[in-house]
């Protein structure tokens, strides 16, 4: 069974997260899939983002729309109050405040005046690499408790299916999300598309109908895969997921000792903050590597 590196949205250790550069960077070092998290805006366009509140931590206000704009600053008001015209003001390209709280900090290249993308720019850019290789597992973001943040989850998952089918990714992409009411959807909408389930103990009571056995019940969901946070992730899990008929992509794993626990425990899947350091324990043990794809040539050549 092939084992997979997932770069956790895009390779956040390494760049940026959730940005173009960053999803360039991640499909030029190589990895099997690239996770990223998508929301609503106030004017329904689709962009990637991993909170629902533009974050003072990945954004930075430069300026406003226009002069006397209400709404700015832009940083920590709810992403479907803003438009993309107003999202698109904000630097996402630099990790703040850098101090040692922050390990990705230390770690994270900057790449200033970077721009929140929308989820076809990103397909676009894919397309461009001609990455057929790499899988796109594409988050929905969504919280049940807080509705007024949160887009309503059939229009969400129905917005994002067509944005695949109209780029051709469809066959190659995953939907993941927490709110597993999106995963319904999906199985509805796209049932030949792989569906993540993504657990953690903190959001599990987010979902009518999970019992002790949560790989069942994510099956019975329309899950095909079950994705814990690695805390979740032992023997006996990993028995109740194979009886569910489901593989296990584990997040978020970024170091190779941790790992390398998680492959002896047979996961299928993991995802990462570095992808490096997991492509060095993959040739360690002899794993099958994702190409590196690129870099992209100039127009003409």
């Amino acid at each position: 069974m092939r084992v997979e590196i997932h770069g956790h949205r895009g390779a956040r250790g390494l760049w940026p997260e959730n940005t173009l550069p960053g999803m360039s960077r991640a499909m030029e070092l190589g990895v099997h899939a690239l996770e990223l998290d998508v929301a609503l805006t106030a004017d329904r366009r689709l962009v990637l983002t991993h909170d629902l509140m533009v974050s003072a931590v990945t954004s930075a206000d430069r300026r406003p729309l226009h002069a006397g704009d209400p709404l700015f600053p832009y940083v920590g008001k709810p992403i479907n109050s803003l438009t993309l015209a107003q999202l698109r003001t904000l630097d996402v390209g630099v990790r703040l405040p850098r101090h040692l709280d922050d390990p990705f900090a230390l770690t994270q290249v900057s790449v200033p005046e970077t721009r929140m993308p929308t989820l076809g720019a990103v397909l676009g850019l894919v397309n461009a690499y001609d990455a057929e290789g790499v899988r796109l597992h594409v988050e929905l973001k969504s919280d049940p408790t807080r509705p007024e943040l949160t887009p309503d989850p059939a229009v969400f998952t129905e917005l994002v299916v067509e944005e695949l089918e109209r780029h051709g990714r469809l066959g190659n992409v995953a939907i993941l999300s927490f709110d597993w009411r999106i995963i319904a959807h999906a199985a509805r909408l796209a049932p030949d598309t792989p569906r993540f389930a993504l657990i953690e103990l903190k959001t599990l009571h987010w979902n009518d109908g999970v019992g002790d056995d949560v790989p069942a019940a994510a099956r019975d969901a329309g899950a095909t895969t079950l994705s814990p946070e690695h805390i979740m992730v032992d023997e006996a899990l990993m028995a109740q997921a194979a009886a569910a008929g489901l593989e296990v992509a584990v997040w978020t794993v970024n170091e190779p000792v941790l790992a390398g626990r998680m492959l002896d425990l047979g996961v299928a899947g993991i995802v990462t903050d570095y992808p490096d350091r997991m492509r060095e324990l993959w040739r360690e043990r002899g794993l099958e590597l994702p190409e590196p794809i690129g870099p992209l040539k100039p127009v003409g050549v």
